[in-house]
């Protein structure tokens, strides 16, 4: 039997660390966002300081730009719903509302504006890649745009709206 022994700091470092995972049928499969390190705006700040809906909205960007950064450029990112008659919804803007609302703003599959508000007990998201519906304008990258204001926070520059997609794009 083994027994560690962890400094203060060790065991804070861990509290701080959400813990995720992912495993892919192919191994040249890019990472998946639980497979990717937390942005240093996103660590700052205890998890367990952050309500449920903001936790999921930090969670959801991260889901939302690693789905996007795979796509070519014909595509953007949808988002169907599970459960429901409700269709498909382009994500045009995320947001939250403490201590338990996510919601997603967009259109539906014709072109209406559509907004879903949802209780972080009930999220259930599928990321979907769809044709663009304008096809002479450049690619909408939802999640990258969201992730600027952290990579501002931190000095970064600027991450672009649309990144070069996957080789061959």
């Amino acid at each position: 039997m083994t027994d560690s022994i962890n400094t203060s700091a060790e065991i804070a470092e861990a509290a701080a660390l959400p813990c995720g995972g992912a495993v892919h049928c192919d191994p040249d499969t890019p990472p998946s966002a639980e497979l990717q390190p937390l942005p240093p705006a996103l660590s700052r700040q205890p998890v367990e300081e952050k309500s449920e809906a903001q936790w999921a909205y930090e969670r959801l960007i991260l889901y939302i730009r690693n789905f996007e950064s795979q796509l070519d450029a014909r595509h953007e990112i949808a988002m169907g719903f599970a459960g429901g008659e409700a269709g498909i919804l382009r994500i045009e803007g995320l947001g939250y509302f403490d201590p338990d609302i996510v919601t997603f703003y967009g259109q539906d599959e014709d072109g209406q504006k559509m907004q879903l508000v949802q209780h972080v007990t009930q999220l259930n998201v599928a990321l979907r890649a769809v044709p663009r519906a304008q096809p002479e304008e450049p690619a909408r990258r939802i999640g990258f745009r969201l992730a600027r204001e952290w990579d501002e926070q931190e000095g970064n520059i600027a991450l672009p709206d649309a990144p070069a997609g996957p080789a061959g794009a």
